[in-house]
Parts: C-alpha cells; structure tokens; sequence
C-alpha cells in the first residue's frame, strides 16, 4: 500500500526556515544596496553585510524563541487546565468530547462511544488534539524554530555578501538587487514545493515584497548618499 505524503508534518519547521532565509535576502541585501547607492566603498559595503548577517540572525532566533516560547507557556497552561478539568469534572469532559463529534457529523450515540474509547485510551490526548487544536505537529517547539530561524537567515544574508565580493563596486546596487530577486524566486519555489503550495503565487509574493524592500533603501541611499 503506497504510504501517503502530508506536508503538515513539515510546517513547524519550514515556516522558520521559510521566514529565516527570506529576511536574510531582503534585510542584508536591502542594506547593502542602500548604503551602495551612496557611494560608500566595498570594503564598507561588504562589512556593513557582514553587520547585517550577525545582527540579524541573532535578532531572528531571539525573536523565534521568544515568540514560539510565549505560545508553548498558552499551550503548557491550557493542557494544566484540562489535566485539572478531566480529573475533577470526566462526564463533563466527555460530554464536551461528544459534542465537538457530533457537530463533525456523528450520530450522538456514536459520538459517546467514539469519546469514552479515545478517553479510555489517553484522554489528555484527545481534549488537547479535538478540543484545544494542539498537535505533536502544531506543538510549539521554541529551540528548534530558533535556531532553524538563525540558520536560515544566515544562509540567506549571505547570498547577497558573496555578490558583493563578486562584483564590480560600479556594479553593486544592480548585482544585489537582480541576483537578490532570482534568490528569492528560487526560495519562493523551495518553500512552495516543501509545502505543497502554489509555486507561481509563492514566487510572486516573495519577489514583490523583496523587490518593493530594495527599491525604497535604494532610493533612500542615493537620495541621501554622500562619499563615506
């Protein structure tokens, strides 16, 4: 029997990652074309990259953490509740149980015995997966969106500081610019063909927002630029 793919299984971490590698392009590419419009010099260009690459994926994992920390803390507290509820109140329990299975479309009489089997069974699992919505897949794990969001940007700040090295100096603000969009179009295509998604809407999304991102530092830069 051919086993079933779910990209479900994937979400917690490729949202991370997905996020991560797409404020690495367009922060630290934004930044670079920026202060390349005014005419700053490599070296100055290049270690302001190096700035955003180290700040940035410092910022990204402390904001995960805490981010998904403060979910993991709702998350710990409503299972403390329903620990207290199932002890102290199981017939409510289980009403409640039979109830979210009947509006699913079950007959009460099935919907009863479906809620007194998976109670029998483990009844903390049950209330947390139908009645709270968390999941082994949903469940919020801070230390690993952390450091996959630190990883990601990374990887993904660094794209632009390798352009930077590459390239001619009179040639800057275009290289990061154009070689940023096609980085962001093929992650576009990544993070879609990870998630099962639609590639063509996810290029496009990720693309306007880091070519809109570019634009306005760029024009910031040369509008305000001066020999540094």
């Amino acid at each position: 029997m051919k086993k079933e793919i779910h990209f479900i299984d994937r979400v917690g971490w490729l949202r991370a990652a997905v996020l991560g590698a797409n404020d690495g392009i367009i922060s630290t590419a934004s930044l670079i074309a920026g202060i390349a419009a005014t005419n700053a010099t490599k070296p100055a260009i290049f270690f302001t990259g190096i700035a955003a690459l180290v700040a940035g994926a410092l910022s990204m994992a402390a904001g995960e953490y805490v981010s998904v920390s403060s979910q993991l803390d709702t998350e710990n507290a409503d299972l403390e509740r329903e620990k207290y509820e199932l002890e102290n109140f199981p017939d409510a329990e289980k009403k409640e149980l039979q109830d979210i299975y009947i509006k699913r479309g079950l007959s009460p009489e099935l919907a009863l015995s479906v809620a007194e089997e998976l109670m029998k069974n483990n009844a903390l699992e049950a209330h947390s997966r139908d009645e709270l919505g968390i999941s082994e897949h949903l469940s919020a794990k801070p230390v690993q969106a952390a450091i996959a969001s630190a990883l990601t940007f990374a990887a993904g700040a660094v794209l632009p500081i390798l352009v930077i090295l590459l390239s001619p100096r009179e040639y800057s603000v275009w290289a990061v610019s154009l070689s940023s969009i096609i980085f962001l179009a093929l992650l576009g295509v990544v993070g879609a063909r990870a998630g099962g998604a639609n590639i063509m809407k996810s290029v496009i999304r990720v693309t306007f927002w880091g070519a809109l991102a570019l634009i306005v530092t760029a024009s910031i830069g040369k509008l305000f630029g001066t020999n540094l």
